[in-house]
C-alpha cells in the first residue's frame, strides 16, 4: 500500500480518545523522547497547571498516577500529544469522540476548546471529583454477560436499597453501574441472578456519572462559564447525547451534564458507523476503546496509539511514500 493510498483509507475513521483508567507509569516516555512537537505540548501543560506533569508521565510511579486530579490531565495531555503527532503526519479522521473524561480533547481535536482550557478545566474536573469521593461513599461495577436492559432492570430493582443507575453503556454485553455501594452490591445479585456472567467492581475512587455527584456540578459549571467555547470545525459526537454536537455553547451544556449523566458509547460508536465511518483509531493510552468497538461493531477496523510499536506504524502508514 503506498502511502497516498494508506493516507486515504485512514481518512474515513473515528479518532477515539479514552477516559480515565488508561493512564499508565512511564506513559508518555516514549512521546517526549521521539517527538519535539510532544515536549512542547508538555512544557506548555506543566506551566498552565503548575504541576510537573512531564515528569509524572514519564517517570512517576502508579500512585502518583492514581490520583483522579492527577491522572485526569496527564491522559488529556497524552492523548493531545498523540493527537498532534498522528495530526502533523496527516492524519484526518472523518470525526472524533471522547469516553467520559476523553471529551475534552476531542473538543480541543474538533476546535471547540484550546488547549491551555481543556488542561485547566480537567485539573478542576478531577479536584471536585476527588473532594466528591470523599464526601460521597459509592462504588461503581461492571456486569458482563446480559444486555444494558437487563442491567437497567437490576439497578431498578435495587432502588428500594439506596441510589443505583446505569453510568456506562460501553458495550452490548458491558454495563457499568454506579451509586452507593450497598445498591450497586444488590443490582449485582440482581444482574447474576437474571442470567450476567461477572460483576465485577471497579477501582475508582467515588460513583461517577450518577445524580451522587451533582453536588460538585455546580462548581463546575461556574468554570465552565469562564473559558470560550468554538463551534465544532470536525465532526465531534458527544458521550452524553450518543449524538453530534452542532455548537460551542452545545458543548459547554453537555460538560456540565456529563458529570451526572451516563457515558453512552455503544451509541457513539453506532451513530459514527451511520458517518459511515469503518476504521477507529484510539488516540492517546491505552487499548480499552478498541476492544469496545470491535465488540460492538464486528465488521470494524481498529487501531491503537498507546505504545511505541503501535503508534509508529500508524504514524509510518501516514507519511508519504
Amino acid at each position: 500500500m503506498t502511502g497516498e493510498s494508506s493516507r486515504t483509507a485512514l481518512t474515513g475513521c473515528l479518532g477515539m480518545f479514552p477516559g480515565q483508567g488508561s493512564q499508565r507509569p512511564g506513559m508518555a516516555q516514549y512521546l517526549l523522547g521521539e517527538y519535539p512537537v510532544a515536549r512542547e505540548l508538555f512544557d506548555r501543560a506543566d506551566d498552565v497547571l503548575g504541576i510537573p506533569l512531564s515528569h509524572i508521565c514519564t517517570d512517576g510511579d502508579r500512585s502518583q498516577l492514581a490520583a483522579t486530579e492527577v491522572a485526569q490531565p496527564a491522559i488529556t495531555a497524552t492523548s493531545l500529544a498523540v493527537w498532534q503527532i498522528l495530526r502533523d503526519a496527516g492524519y484526518q479522521p472523518g470525526a472524533v469522540a471522547g469516553h467520559s473524561l476523553g471529551e475534552y480533547p476531542a473538543l480541543v481535536a474538533a476546535g471547540v476548546l484550546s488547549y491551555e482550557s481543556a488542561l485547566v478545566l480537567v485539573q478542576l474536573r478531577g479536584q471536585l471529583m476527588a473532594q466528591a469521593a470523599a464526601q460521597v461513599p459509592g462504588a461503581m461495577a461492571a456486569v458482563m454477560g446480559i444486555p444494558a436492559d437487563g442491567v437497567s432492570a437490576a439497578c431498578q430493582a435495587a432502588s428500594v436499597v439506596g441510589v443505583v443507575e446505569v453510568a456506562n453503556w460501553n458495550e452490548p454485553l458491558q454495563t457499568v453501574m454506579s451509586g452507593e455501594t450497598e445498591a450497586v452490591d444488590e443490582a449485582g445479585r440482581v444482574a447474576l441472578a437474571a442470567g450476567a456472567e461477572r460483576v465485577v467492581r471497579l477501582d475508582v475512587s467515588a460513583p461517577f456519572h450518577c445524580s451522587l455527584m451533582s453536588g460538585v456540578q455546580e462548581e463546575f459549571t461556574a468554570e465552565l462559564a469562564l473559558h470560550d467555547f468554538a463551534d465544532p470545525r470536525l465532526p465531534l459526537i458527544s458521550s452524553v447525547t450518543g449524538d453530534y454536537v452542532h455548537g460551542g455553547e452545545q458543548a459547554r451544556e453537555l460538560l456540565s451534564l456529563q458529570i451526572t449523566r451516563p457515558v453512552r458509547w455503544v451509541e457513539v460508536l453506532r451513530r459514527a458507523a451511520e458517518h459511515p465511518v469503518t476504521a477507529f483509531t484510539e488516540i492517546g493510552p491505552g487499548r480499552v476503546l478498541s476492544g469496545l468497538a470491535r465488540r460492538t461493531l464486528t465488521e470494524a477496523s481498529t487501531r491503537s496509539t498507546g505504545d511505541p510499536r503501535r503508534l509508529t506504524a500508524l504514524h509510518s502508514a501516514l507519511q508519504p511514500a
